[in-house]
């Protein structure tokens, strides 16, 4: 055992309580961070001692958000907790993303006294039924002895197989309570993810790369998996080894370069007018082998399932075999960790005839790059740059004019994502961009950016928000402050509920009252939590002030007042003329 590690074994001596017990327990796992309010107070009194930070938020809902945002850049199990009862309840909807998109959290709910249990105590909840439809594994710890056990279970099952939130529930008595020295200390680290690497049969690598090398229109489909398992040089590896083109879904955008001649780019429902890869859908939708790379082929990111070729030849790579051959039978399943499936499948295309993909490497090269420039074009004739209120294209531009590939960028759902996805371009492979799309609810922006930049202090971090989702979270603009967390957050305030606006609009002909907002003045808003806000209506001042607020060392919030007829490019809009209002 290593020095430090047994250190952290020995951190919680004989006779400790259980919060030391559980915080030297957290701190063995590599945890440096924990998301929570005071509750459960004793852990929290007691994980200075152990190296542990606190980082409280404002409510529940958002700091699941930051946990699941610094668990996607740092590639570790992150840690969130809540207090029994509403606040517990206030974690589901954090927790049901992370299920969605894989992210490994272990969340600490403290439950009433073990004596009250099942009296009505104050904020009693059922919370092994609350959390069913939300986590992966539910537990209560009920002896002071097992908390090693428990927390490693928590952890494990966090980070091993298909990756995802686990809940341990704590009844508070338990860590007040005097604990002796386990039987057999615990030293292992299980906090990284993926835990274990899990290698695809050889024979199913043999016959993905006899169908790759003799495929005439082959691609690469790069889901969210990829960032999960850290595959993204491995895949980059394998898109140069093998000359394939890769596209990527809007959780993978980042796994390869956008720079790179055989990158086509973000492919979904956003393919539209606008979209980058509108003049490049014929490479998906006519490819003969199509290889699906921690990708769970859901509605989004196959338009409605219309994208990809029914007669395709399918090679699916996930790490659960439940994801595939969802929506598009496989004629090869490669069950195992992405990272460990593309370094395989790249050696084993190394060892076959890729003259096929060589010849047709420069012509490929040349689509790509024409169907980007056609884009590019579009974009310029399509949209007034100078305009104003100012058009979302006009903020991407200047954003991607200043984004160096070491910037974190992240997003909201809804419209904020769907701009992010298209008019940012990747810089290197592994560059995370990230977008809430498990299940795409608002208000993750913020929160995200907050939570990406405890896991990398180093990093400048942005956040794309429209006015509707930054709504739900203006509170956490104190936390950015109390928690030194300095953020750039855009807010394009168009005063609608945009896409539910223009869904309506396309979908009835009419729109609900409800999706109209009165006028709100988020950099006041910003200016009262003490950080810096920026109102700004010319297009030509948001530039000056993006590179002011990136180099500052508080929260910068610029409230742009945007175009709320701009629509990004959703196939479904496509020229729908209730759109023309």
């Amino acid at each position: 055992m290593s020095t430090a590690k047994a250190e952290t074994a020995s951190a919680a001596p004989a006779n400790t309580t259980g919060a030391h017990r559980f915080a030297a327990a957290l701190r063995r796992h590599g945890v440096e961070v924990v998301f929570g309010q005071s509750i459960p107070s004793a852990l929290f009194l007691a994980a200075p001692h152990h190296g542990i930070r606190q980082i409280g938020y404002r409510t529940e809902n958002a700091g699941a958000a930051m946990a699941d945002a610094y668990a996607r850049v740092s590639r570790r199990v992150s840690v969130v907790t809540a207090q029994n009862g509403p606040a517990a309840t206030l974690l589901v909807p954090g927790l049901a993303e992370a299920l969605k998109a894989s992210i490994p959290i272990v969340a600490i709910v403290q439950d009433v006294h073990r004596a009250a249990t099942d009296k009505n105590a104050f904020q009693e909840l059922d919370h092994l039924e609350l959390f069913k439809g939300a986590a992966k594994w539910i537990r209560r710890l009920a002896e002071g002895d097992r908390i090693d056990d428990y927390v490693d279970m928590a952890f494990t099952a966090a980070a091993s197989g298909r990756p995802g939130p686990a809940v341990l529930i704590v009844p508070i008595d338990l860590f007040d309570e005097a604990v002796g020295r386990a039987e057999h200390p615990r030293s292992a680290d299980l906090g990284r993810c993926p835990l274990d690497r899990i290698g695809p049969d050889p024979m199913a690598i043999a016959r993905a790369a006899d169908i790759l090398a003799s495929a005439e229109r082959p691609v690469i489909v790069a889901g969210g998996g990829v960032h999960v398992s850290g595959a993204c040089d491995a895949l980059a590896a394998l898109q140069e080894i093998a000359s394939l083109p890769v596209a990527t879904t809007s959780m993978g955008k980042g796994a390869v370069s956008e720079r790179h001649p055989l990158t086509i780019g973000p492919v979904g429902y956003y393919m539209g007018t606008r979209g980058r890869t509108k003049f490049l859908r014929d490479l998906i939708s006519e490819a003969d082998v199509v290889l699906l790379v921690g990708n769970r082929t859901n509605q989004n990111g196959t338009d409605s399932w219309q994208l990809y070729p029914r007669n395709a030849r399918y090679i699916h790579v996930d790490v659960d075999p439940v994801e595939i051959g969802r929506n598009y039978e496989a004629d090869v399943r490669v069950v195992g960790d992405a990272r460990r499936a593309l370094e395989a499948l790249a050696a084993a295309l190394a060892e076959r005839d890729l003259s096929r993909r060589a010849a047709a490497r420069d012509a490929l090269e040349q689509r790509i790059a024409t169907g980007i420039a056609a884009h590019r074009a579009e974009v310029a004739r399509a949209v007034d740059m100078e305009a104003s209120p100012v058009r979302p294209e006009r903020l991407m531009r200047d954003i991607d004019g200043l984004m160096r590939e070491d910037d974190i960028v992240v997003a909201d759902a809804s419209y904020s994502s769907i701009w992010v996805a298209n008019f940012l371009e990747v810089r290197r492979a592994g560059q995370r961009i990230l977008t809430p799309r498990g299940l795409a609810g608002l208000g993750w922006g913020l929160p995200y950016a907050l939570g990406a930049k405890a896991a990398r202090p180093e990093a400048r971090v942005m956040a794309v928000v429209g006015d509707g989702g930054f709504a739900h979270v203006w509170s956490e603009l104190e936390t950015s402050r109390r928690m030194r967390l300095p953020v750039v957050v855009i807010v394009l305030n168009n005063q609608i509920l945009g896409y539910q606006k223009h869904a309506e609009k396309v979908i009835w002909g009419d729109h609900t009252d409800v999706v109209d907002f009165e006028p709100v003045d988020h950099a006041a808003i910003a200016r009262a939590c003490g950080v810096a806000g920026v109102r700004i209506e010319a297009p030509g001042d948001f530039r000056p002030a993006l590179e002011a607020a990136l180099a500052s060392d508080q929260t910068t919030v610029l409230d742009v007042v945007t175009d709320e007829r701009a629509y990004p490019p959703v196939t479904m809009f496509e020229g729908d003329r209730r759109l023309d209002y």
